[in-house]
């Protein structure tokens, strides 16, 4: 395959995965009333898309695919999303063992959501009024809906990566 056609189809891909994560996020949404936030799946694509094509392509899906997903009902978050998510599918991309790269990546997504719902988006809120949908209360109440989260689309990356990878 040439470079550009090798160019061409990890593009693809990319793209791929990033409508996959902003399509399951839309569609499996459970409400989290405490911070105006939802538990979804689409965690899984963006830790497939670090696990299986880098860091850069993670960093992409997560912070694209899931502000796509926010921006249908849930603007707001879109700055926190485009950050956190970003940053989970670069870290499922570093080179390390899988299985802990995938798991490192849950945990800061967990960690990130906490600090803007807990000290960020009150803190903008004060100036911003439509940033203030959450209080540092509230952040602890959605860490264990999302540590739910962050362990399922570590494990379902994780195995649709392990399917992939053993393709080959």
């Amino acid at each position: 395959m040439t470079p550009q056609k090798s160019k061409f189809a990890q593009t693809a891909l990319i793209s791929a995965l990033a409508a996959l994560a902003a399509i399951t996020t839309i569609m499996v949404r459970v409400p989290i009333p405490a911070t105006n936030g939802y538990f979804n799946i689409g965690d899984v694509f963006i830790i497939l898309a670090g696990l299986w094509l880098g860091p850069k392509a993670g960093f992409v899906v997560g912070a694209v695919g899931s502000s796509v997903a926010d921006a249908v009902g849930f603007p707001v978050y879109i700055p926190a999303t485009f950050a956190v998510k970003g940053i989970e599918g670069l870290i499922a991309g570093l080179p390390i063992n899988k299985p802990l790269a995938a798991f490192l990546a849950a945990f800061v997504m967990v960690g990130g959501y906490y600090v803007f719902e807990a000290f960020i988006y009150p803190m903008v809120g004060k100036q911003i009024p439509m940033f203030a949908i959450t209080t540092t209360e509230a952040a602890l109440v959605s860490i264990f809906p999302n540590f739910i989260q962050g362990v399922a689309g570590a494990v379902g990356g994780l195995a649709l990566w392990h399917s992939i990878a053993n393709k080959k």
